[in-house]
């Protein structure tokens, strides 16, 4: 198979979340998909497996599991495609349902993706759990805002969002990786969304994803999303909004996220970023 390695959220190889895309996986069994992730050892790596239809099957694997939906690889894998075949509209079909991208070519050639999430939604996590996720953090109830519950958001994955009460909290990320890898496989949660709210528009994130086997994954748009879920199912931002995410910043890989929040319950989240080839 032919492996690209492009970087999400960013202009800059050395920047964002870099991730593997295979632009045709047809015939490849998922254990060549699964072993090939692994030797990538990226955050995810993407497949695409044309239809007949002119819609793409989309495959996801993190170096040690399959997962249903990864915003930063559906970004890199739609910015390939467009390198490779033009920009314009794609539609993904993924474990967590359609995806509908939108690829646009600068003048420059930057090639910029906007997706628009399954619909999101938002669930209580119980007070227990709630004390384990904060303890496996190495987090106590004095270090969150009081202003953005503790919630499990899905916008086609699953991640508890944890609101830092400063920034130089979110800056000191030191967790107990088993425990919080055990407690995430047991609520089936993809990445934790550690955020510092900067502004309305603003947000500051760090994602731990001990699931796929990676201490923090660099930039994070199925968590952006489902962020955007949570922030408008909760009514703690003004519809409709734009948000920008700043994530990797701590990890030396900065990358920039924008999240569009449209008014509708039921609409889903769209979350645009660049991608760019590492060479």
């Amino acid at each position: 198979m032919q492996i690209l390695r492009y970087a999400a959220f960013t202009t800059d190889p050395d920047g964002g979340n870099p991730a593997g895309v295979v632009l045709d996986a047809t015939g490849i069994p998922d254990s060549e998909m699964q072993a090939a992730a692994a030797e990538i050892n990226y955050s995810e790596s993407a497949f695409l497996l044309p239809r007949p239809d002119g819609d793409l099957d989309i495959r996801y694997f993190s170096p040690l599991a399959e997962v249903p939906f990864c915003g930063h690889a559906t970004v890199a894998a739609s910015v390939a495609h467009a390198a490779a075949h033009g920009a314009g509209p794609l539609r993904l079909h993924t474990r967590a349902g359609l995806v509908e991208v939108s690829t646009t070519e600068s003048e420059a050639g930057e090639i910029t993706a906007t997706l628009a999430s399954v619909t999101p939604r938002t669930e209580e996590i119980p007070a227990e759990i709630q004390a384990a996720l904060l303890s496996a953090l190495r987090w106590s109830a004095e270090d969150l805002d009081a202003a953005l519950p503790v919630r499990a958001a899905y916008a086609g994955a699953w991640h508890p969002v944890v609101a830092a009460g400063t920034r130089s909290r979110l800056a000191e990320l030191d967790y107990d990786f088993p425990a919080l890898a055990d407690l995430m496989a047991e609520q089936g949660w993809t990445t934790v969304q550690l955020i510092y709210r900067e502004s309305e528009a603003v947000i500051h994130s760090r994602n731990p994803f001990p699931p796929g086997g990676v201490v923090e994954d660099p930039a994070t748009g199925a968590a952006a999303a489902a962020l955007g879920g949570y922030l408008r199912e909760l009514g703690l931002v003004s519809l409709p909004a734009a948000l920008t995410v700043y994530q990797g910043d701590d990890l030396g890989r900065p990358g920039v996220i924008t999240v569009g929040i449209p008014s509708e319950l039921s609409a889903g989240i769209h979350v645009t970023g660049h991608a760019v080839l590492i060479e």
